[in-house]
């Protein structure tokens, strides 16, 4: 009796101990998770209508379904905004659900960052079978500043993060698929799991082609690369398998552009941020060629940075991504999410998901990062959340793995160089703003250099010890990114170029508009920063708004939208984003005013080139329509005449 209570107890351990870590696993990733959507979350309506632009678009789209589908400015229909809308359209839905407000625009964003690090905690998890890695993944992706920044924001990057990562972890689900027991039988075959999970990661890189366009494709020779040479199948099994994807890529991104093509132009929006009304053009040259060589319209004239050499963000090159303003977006890791990476392949040599992981994140983190260093067009520095979960993942997953390894002198030494550079990075960086906690650098430094020096000889040390030192030197690593990304959370940010950290959070001048669009004074906004209305104004422009398809014209989107916003009835953005798209012709915009079709024209605003339209439409008004000002805003009524 004693023996088999011996086996039983012998034989339950095991058991009870992996129930128990499986536990602990998933408490750590609740906290994680919960920690996250605390930080994206927490005072979230401090920004206002963050970026008006796009909330400007969310409005339009809860007001009217067409307006929703083609992603106008306003729900009028003049002009769209100059990417294609998936992005915006959680957001539409959710004004639709809950009314116009600042929480009701941005929580999307945030809980699409939250879903972000989730997936990729499970990517990591599942390749490497770690716990630790995805935990460190997720926590690196969570607190890049960038990342908060972008997650509490309504620009299309959260969306398109988020189905980045969907689609890497589809891609690997891929890899495993193809390499399990019955590959040849089930996976092998074009309509077997793996092919299915191919499929699938081609719809998902689809899905975020139509939240930002040709930026999508960046992580495609990655997915490419590893499923071509990672997969457990046969080379005529793993073409037809990406083939598959190709086609599901295709139609996923596909599938609304042919529809915006094939609908009559005279009774949809003009495609803003193209000169010919075509979304062929804005997807091939404003929003895709044009942003690497610098030739789209309104990047020089329109001041948005870009053509000639990268604008106020330096000279494009190699260390671009650590330059000014840049480096404390997303520099903080990257450095070691390169170098671990590396490391990372050589020691998991045989081990084939686990170095399909490794490719397929390096991969990713070199061709986004070279693209954004060279490209010569419009480049701002929040492009660069898209870098965030290679970086997690690859020093997550690096990180645990050398660390397994650290009996080896060559292991132990690229942990402690890797501690020691990221060290010296946090240094440099933290010292970039000596206003804002100047402490804060010397305690990274005396504590990761320390912990640098010690990892090295980890081997040596008790186990105890060596995990607290490992521990010290991955806190020593987020605290630099940590304490931007909480003053990125603690500070209200709106206009067009947002940045992160202790700055003035708003990255061209104004925050974040209020969302009753009520304020003491009213401003005409400009090409980067959104309008404001005050209470007189927007009483002016909401009088019999009923009777008139717009109940304004404005010069430029970012000057139409604060006044949409406030009125929530249709403004006309003149020009699209830059005010340089041929939209409406002066023609058009005189038969319009000969109908009765718009109430007001609001002066200011600001044009980036281009056809030269808006201008010719101001001098117009000028000269036809008499001036008065409302709370220092120049309007005109254009339903009487001089």
């Amino acid at each position: 009796m004693a023996s088999q209570t011996t086996a039983v107890l012998d034989h339950s351990l095991p058991v009870s101990l992996a129930r128990s870590r499986v536990s602990a696993d998933r408490a750590a990733l609740g906290v994680l998770l919960v920690a996250t959507a605390l930080l994206y979350l927490w005072g979230l309506g401090a920004s206002g209508w963050a970026n008006s632009f796009y909330s400007a678009a969310a409005q339009a789209g809860s007001a009217s379904w067409k307006a929703f589908f083609f992603g106008s400015s306003d729900a009028a229909n003049s002009i769209t905004v100059d990417k294609t809308p998936l992005a915006i359209w959680p957001m539409a839905l959710s004004v639709r659900l809950f009314g116009l407000s600042s929480w009701s625009i941005l929580v999307p964003q945030a809980l699409e960052g939250v879903g972000a690090v989730w997936l990729l905690h499970a990517t990591v998890r599942r390749t490497t079978g770690s716990a630790v890695a995805a935990l460190v993944a997720g926590a690196v992706m969570a607190l890049t500043p960038v990342a908060v920044l972008m997650f509490r924001f309504d620009n299309p990057d959260a969306m398109l993060c988020l189905l980045l990562v969907a689609s890497a972890y589809a891609t690997l689900r891929a890899v495993e698929a193809s390499t399990s027991a019955d590959s040849e039988q089930a996976g092998g075959r074009v309509g077997g799991p793996a092919g299915r999970w191919l499929a699938l990661a081609g719809v998902l890189v689809g899905l975020a082609f139509l939240a930002k366009m040709l930026q999508a494709f960046l992580v495609v020779p990655a997915l490419v690369l590893v499923y071509a040479v990672f997969a457990g199948v046969a080379w005529r099994r793993r073409l037809l398998h990406l083939l598959a994807a190709a086609a599901g890529l295709v139609v996923a991104a596909g599938w609304w552009l042919a529809i915006v093509m094939l609908w009559p132009a005279a009774s949809r929006p003009y495609i803003g941020g193209s000169q010919h009304n075509s979304i062929l053009e804005l997807t091939l040259g404003y929003n895709g060629f044009g942003r690497l060589d610098g030739s789209e319209t309104g990047s020089v004239g329109g001041g948005l940075g870009g053509g000639g050499g990268g604008g106020r963000w330096g000279a494009t090159g190699l260390l671009r991504m650590f330059n000014g303003e840049v480096g404390t977006q997303v520099g903080w890791l990257l450095p070691a999410g390169l170098v671990l990476g590396v490391a990372a392949l050589v020691v998991s040599r045989g081990r084939r998901s686990l170095q399909a992981a490794l490719t397929l994140w390096f991969g990713w983190l070199v061709v986004t990062a070279l693209t954004f260093s060279l490209m010569a067009g419009i480049f701002h520095p929040y492009y660069t959340v898209a870098l965030a979960p290679a970086i997690g993942a690859l020093v997550g997953i690096g990180s645990v793995l050398l660390w397994r390894h650290r009996r080896s002198l060559l292991a132990s030494g690229v942990l402690g160089f890797t501690t020691a550079l990221t060290t010296a990075l946090a240094f440099e960086l933290l010292a970039r703003d000596g206003s804002w906690h100047p402490w804060l650098k010397y305690v990274v430094a005396t504590a990761g250099f320390a912990a640098a020096l010690m990892i090295v000889g980890a081997r040596q040390l008790p186990r105890r010890v060596a995990y607290a030192v490992a521990v010290v030197a991955l806190l020593c690593g987020l605290t630099g990114p940590a304490a931007y990304s909480l003053a990125t959370a603690a500070t209200p940010h709106g206009g067009a170029i947002p940045s992160a950290g202790p700055q003035n959070g708003t990255g061209s001048g104004l925050a974040g508009q209020p969302p009753t669009g009520a304020t003491k004074g009213a401003n005409a906004g400009g090409l980067l920063d959104g309008s404001t209305s005050s209470s007189a104004l927007t009483a002016l422009l909401a009088s019999d708004a009923s009777s008139y398809t717009w109940v304004a014209a404005a010069v430029g989107s970012n000057s139409a939208a604060g006044y949409q916003l406030a009125t929530q009835q249709p403004v006309m953005a003149i020009g699209g984003f830059n005010g340089s798209d041929p939209s409406p012709t002066l023609a058009q915009f005189r038969a319009w005013v000969a109908a009765g079709r718009i109430h007001y024209f609001i002066a200011g605003g600001a044009a980036g080139g281009g056809s030269g339209t808006a201008a010719q439409i101001t001098r117009w008004v000028e000269s036809t329509f008499t001036a008065r000002t409302v709370d220092r805003v120049t309007v005109y009524d254009l339903t009487t005449g001089t």
